[in-house]
């Protein structure tokens, strides 16, 4: 693919000067407000050592690669808000990473700030030693973390950095599409959406379904352009009656609606159980007030009432977040109302200030908290102090880590209040033992218990928005293992997680020493490749698993006498690697990459497999015709996920190494069990006409269907064998066309 994009692209020399030019004169333009005084050299200086730098260098895309800082450069100044500093850090974020510019360089041509962020923009080097249950990914993703607290312009950067390589992602193979499309939606969209850039978050969301959802995403993009006429008509007819009164009341004003991200409309889509024509907000009404900082709650509350003298709200959907802020800054009210022709339509009212923040997040947030601090305003600064408390814990798990942070990236907040009345912000989800912890990390390995809105609740209890909670604590209390099965903050469960791996690693290190003892008795030692067999041997996915497992008598070392000795070297009792039926093939990724064929791509169903024995994921149950990948997974193997798998994101993201490239052969011999899950009105005769669907009509063989009533309503699941993803599509659109039929879905597991 790179080689038919090289060959069609075809600029000159005199071509890329000129649109290098254009981009570089694109920037100072957008710059143009905020330059000052030795400004604009230090910019051309910075565009130059690019310039320089990057010279001999070009994008997959065939273009210049100063194209790609440049464009960096303008996200962060146009789009987030950037300014000079950021956009000369921007132009130089790959060079100390990718050319023979040192960090040092930098700071003599520069100044220390602007180095400073430079390093924190640069991949950790593959040379460094990872240690611990991680890899390369996730220190790199844990190291951008660190760096939002100490200077979030590196994050803010990164993020700029991240939505171009998103955009211009056509051009790389698919292996990297999945790959940097995973890491987005695994770790940089919530970011976004943490950081309250809305506008990126929606767009990286997007553009990574785009990849790992190609069917699905094409399908949503083709609806959306095939119904913007009449969602235009519609919005134009809902605008109409408020613009007169609004401006009646004295509120000076932009109104207009705003399609959902494709992303978004998925996900209710999902969430609902509907199809596209069911999901009833497509888009969303936005009101800008232009309002004195003054008078901004009042105009919008005014707004709000106007709206629903005209329309029916719902009472249940209305969201303030003028009053209590969301902990990344955004102010605004939500309302849903019922619109013409019985449609509910939701309504975004803001001020213009709240909408830059909305916009432009963590950037303009600064921008607007110069001079006094507000209680609302401080949320962001306490949120970055929050992550710096998790930062500091020493997880020995990156990846741990970085799981656990996410749920506090992309959850909805609740609103806690303590025996004195202050207020705490947590996840929605959070449990009594959550809120204990976000108080105090002490608190919360003594707490025992709490007094929920003076009533006694137990510490796995869930609050709710408003609730006031006094926690009780005893001397005796220790953390224990069951906590992280009802725990939700990433600060609660790295405390614990930290106290109980703490335990497990002096009970290792007996462990360790144990099997220290037991290879010297047989002439050995515990090198590298030693452990790695032994761990092979014994299915564990790493040596503080088998240390520990040694230690607690869960691991017999008498088995190593099956052990065959080369010298100091221990291989695991021999078996055929390549075609063992018995046993999954426990191969690393070296060496299933070696048994591949040349172009490195295993071949589901065809020759290559063969070679290599793999299994297909229960977690998402891949047929013939979906976008698939394969995983090497320590002590079990290779796996088949499918691309949009819930575990894919995870995957694709941490373990790029451990990804195996993989396709469908063509030979549709094998049938594979699927499942739908089917809702529909209990009516005479349904059950018939799904089966004559079935058996009748299609010919597929069935091994089960379940039916339940209840109210007039049927829902059930149906187990049948197909060949292909095709055969599969066809069953659901010919069991949606039935009458009575409401919903029709996909079963991820079969083992249901």
């Amino acid at each position: 693919m790179q080689n038919e994009v090289l060959l069609s692209y075809d600029k000159t020399d005199e071509d890329e000067k000129k649109i290098i030019l254009r981009e570089y004169r694109a920037l100072l333009r957008a710059l143009k407000l905020s330059l000052k005084k030795g400004d604009k050299t230090m910019l051309r200086q910075a565009f130059e050592m690019a310039l320089e730098a990057h010279r001999h260098m070009r994008r997959k895309s065939g273009e210049p690669y100063i194209l790609h800082p440049l464009a960096v450069a303008r996200i962060a100044v146009e789009e987030i808000g950037l300014g000079v500093t950021s956009a000369i850090c921007a132009l130089l974020h790959d060079t100390v990473e990718d050319t023979e510019i040192s960090l040092e360089d930098i700071e003599r041509e520069f100044n220390k700030p602007v180095a400073k962020i430079i390093d924190g923009l640069t991949k950790i080097s593959n040379v460094v030693d990872i240690k611990g249950d991680t890899t390369l990914q996730a220190e790199n993703f844990r190291k951008i973390l660190l760096t939002l607290v100490d200077d979030p312009r590196v994050i803010l950067i990164k993020l700029a950095d991240r939505l171009h390589n998103m955009r211009t992602l056509e051009s790389m193979n698919r292996e990297k599409q999945l790959k940097i499309a995973s890491e987005t939606t695994y770790i940089y969209s919530p970011l976004a959406h943490r950081l309250g850039l809305y506008e990126i978050k929606s767009e990286m969301e997007d553009l990574a379904m785009k990849y790992t959802q190609p069917d699905t995403y094409v399908e949503i993009a083709r609806n959306l352009k095939e119904t913007r006429r009449d969602r235009g008509r519609y919005i134009n007819e809902f605008i109409k009656p408020l613009k007169e009164v609004l401006a009646g009341n004295g509120l000076d004003f932009e109104i207009y609606g705003r399609p959902k991200a494709i992303h978004s409309i998925f996900n209710k889509m999902k969430a609902k159980k509907v199809t596209f024509d069911e999901v009833y907000d497509l888009f969303a009404i936005r009101i800008i007030l232009k309002s004195p900082p003054e008078r901004e709650k009042e105009d919008c509350w005014k707004a709000y009432s106007v709206i629903t003298d005209i329309y029916h709200p719902s009472t249940e959907r209305l969201r303030d977040w003028i009053s209590v802020p969301k902990g990344n800054g955004y102010e605004a009210l939500h309302t849903t109302v019922m619109g013409p022709g019985g449609r509910w339509v939701e309504v975004q009212i803001r001020s213009e200030r709240m909408n830059e923040i909305a916009e432009k997040g963590l950037a303009a947030h600064w921008k607007y908290k110069e001079g006094a601090i507000s209680q609302q305003e401080s949320k962001l600064d306490s949120f970055l102090e929050h992550l710096r408390e998790i930062l500091n814990n020493p997880y020995t798990d990156t990846i741990d880590f970085i799981q656990d942070f996410k749920l506090d990236l992309f959850t909805e907040e609740i609103y806690i209040y303590t025996p004195k009345g202050d207020m705490r912000v947590l996840p929605k989800g959070a449990t009594v033992l959550d809120f204990a912890f976000d108080i105090h990390s002490e608190l919360g390995m003594k707490s025992i218990g709490a007094k929920v809105n003076y009533k006694l609740v137990p510490l796995t209890h869930h609050l709710q928005s408003g609730d006031q909670v006094e926690v009780i604590t005893s001397s005796k209390q220790k953390p224990g293992e069951e906590w992280l099965s009802f725990l939700v903050t990433a600060k609660a469960k790295s405390k614990v997680k930290n106290y109980i791996k703490e335990g497990r690693r002096k009970v290792a290190e007996e462990g360790k020493i144990t099997l220290k003892n037991r290879l010297e008795q047989m002439h050995s030692h515990l090198s590298h490749f030693n452990l790695n067999e032994i761990c092979g041997y014994y299915k564990k996915s790493s040596a503080h698993d088998l240390y520990y497992g040694i230690a607690t008598g869960a691991v017999d070392l008498n088995e190593l006498k099956n052990f065959t000795q080369h010298g100091e070297k221990l291989l695991q009792p021999a078996k055929d690697i390549l075609n063992d039926t018995a046993t999954p093939t426990l191969l690393n990724e070296e060496e299933v990459k070696k048994i591949l064929p040349a172009k490195g791509e295993l071949v589901i169903l065809g020759d290559s497999t063969g070679k290599i024995n793999y299994k297909l994921a229960q977690c998402c149950q891949p047929i013939n015709g979906d976008n698939v990948f394969g995983f090497v997974t320590s002590g079990e193997g290779l796996t088949i996920h499918r691309t949009d798998c819930h575990n894919a994101a995870k995957l694709l993201a941490n373990y790029g190494h451990k990804i195996i490239k993989t396709k469908w052969s063509k030979d549709k011999a094998i049938a594979f069990l699927s499942g739908v899950r089917i809702i529909g009105l209990d009516d005479v005769g349904v059950i018939q006409k799904i089966t004559n669907v079935i058996s009748g009509d299609l010919k597929m063989n069935m091994r089960s269907m379940s039916i339940d009533s209840n109210d007039g309503i049927f829902e059930g699941t149906i187990m049948v064998y197909v060949h292909d993803r095709d055969e599969l599509n066809k069953l659901c659109i010919r069991l949606a066309a039935l009458d009575g039929i409401q919903s029709i879905e996909r079963i991820e597991n079969t083992t249901v």
